[in-house]
């Protein structure tokens, strides 16, 4: 049988495997009854679960007992403390936790795609390994992961992810070579005065007149010292000063986060932001510093294996159901997997717009058309079984 015909067999337990996550969803480093469920349905499988140290996350290894690559698919299994507003039966059963990213829909259909590829193991060489991943949703399970050795013994040669996409119809499926999501860093300012009486303003050296000189300004970042054609986004989301609405505090504390694609522009950033928060302040009598931390770099798909992923989703769903994502300037830990090897993240559209399944990513209205479950799982074993082709030649 072929891949899809497979995953079109499992659809009604893939759909019951999503909605147990759905009800029961676990915060990050928290999954534990997650990671329990994961094992126990690729221990069914013949699957082996590797032991990686970590208390939650799961790493299942599918050995064929032949030569040949080792290709890895990884899910993410972690939830979001937002309450469901969903009135469906599936709704979370957890007060003020939802899987409101679908993660639940990611940890089903790479168990999907094990299931599929259990059952077609005589047509593989070397290994699958599947990465289920904690807690992606405070940026740490990859790098918890990779630290725990998961993509060595065996090493991994390629991998593949999956994100849904209710922007990108069910049955379908968005690929795209190079950049796809922006690296992510955080900024923190302090803006420092001179406090004082709220009606002797001219006493004082108002730090948060500074502070709000300095958003402004940061948008010059990205109007006035980057290209046009360049992707950027600079944002403050914290803004915290004063005790009283008659005191001129002493500091303004902020903090932001600042999203790019382009390596070199990613790098001139702390030099380009300190001098404008700096200067900033100054000209207004403050003082300000400006912290920068580097949290994820950018998700790069290889070209080769986006062709992969490509023919893929054709064998799976038809010509014609190959999107050509927008890049988004959101962030994702898959990234470090691909510093690690080559692969591509794929986008799994779960939009279903007549039945009113168009909430994005964190709205706590979020839900997924469930006919996308075999079609991602399908996807994904394909991908394994295309790449480990190409890695045989």
């Amino acid at each position: 049988m072929l891949a899809s015909e497979i995953a079109q067999s499992l659809a009604e337990r893939l759909s019951h495997i999503r909605r147990d996550f759905h009800m029961h969803p676990e915060l990050s480093f928290k999954e534990f009854d997650t990671s329990s469920k994961i094992a126990k349905i690729l221990t069914e499988a013949g699957i082996e679960i590797v032991d990686h140290g970590l208390s939650t996350g799961v790493v299942g290894l599918l050995r064929t007992g032949k030569p040949g690559p080792t290709i890895a698919l990884r899910g993410d299994i972690d939830a979001l403390p937002i309450e469901e507003q969903n009135d469906v039966e599936y709704k979370s059963r957890v007060p003020g936790v939802m899987h409101a990213c679908g993660h639940d829909i990611h940890t089903t259909v790479v168990l999907g795609a094990a299931l599929v590829l259990s059952k077609m193991k005589d047509q593989l060489t070397g290994n699958v390994k599947f990465l289920f991943e904690p807690a992606e949703e405070i940026n740490a399970g990859a790098k918890a992961m990779l630290d725990a050795g998961v993509m060595e013994n065996p090493h991994v040669d390629a991998i593949f992810g999956v994100h849904n996409q209710p922007d990108i119809p069910a049955g379908m499926v968005g690929v795209k070579a190079g950049a796809l999501m922006a690296a992510v860093d955080t900024i923190g300012i302090s803006v420092s005065g001179v406090g004082g009486h709220g009606a002797l303003p001219h006493r004082t050296v108002d730090p948060i007149v500074a502070g709000a000189a300095i958003v402004l300004n940061l948008q010059t970042a990205v109007s006035r010292n980057t290209s046009p054609l360049e992707p950027l986004v600079v944002s403050i989301g914290t803004f915290q000063a004063g005790t009283a609405n008659n005191v001129i505090p002493d500091r303004v504390q902020m903090t932001g986060t600042v999203r790019t694609f382009n390596p070199e522009l990613r790098d001139a950033m702390p030099s380009t932001l300190s001098r404008i928060v700096e200067n900033t302040a100054q000209a207004l009598g403050a003082t300000a510093q400006l912290s920068y931390r580097r949290d994820l770099p950018a998700v790069i798909n290889s070209k080769e294996y986006a062709n992969i992923a490509a023919g893929a989703v054709v064998a799976v769903c038809g010509e014609g159901n190959v999107v050509d994502p927008v890049p988004s300037m959101g962030g994702e830990d898959f990234a470090l997997f691909l510093e690690k090897a080559p692969g591509c993240f794929l986008w799994l559209g779960v939009g279903n717009r007549e039945r009113g399944i168009v909430n994005q990513w964190h709205h706590p209205r979020f839900d997924a058309d469930e006919s996308s479950l075999p079609v991602g799982a399908a996807v994904l074993a394909q991908c394994v079984i295309d790449t480990n082709k190409f890695l045989k030649k």
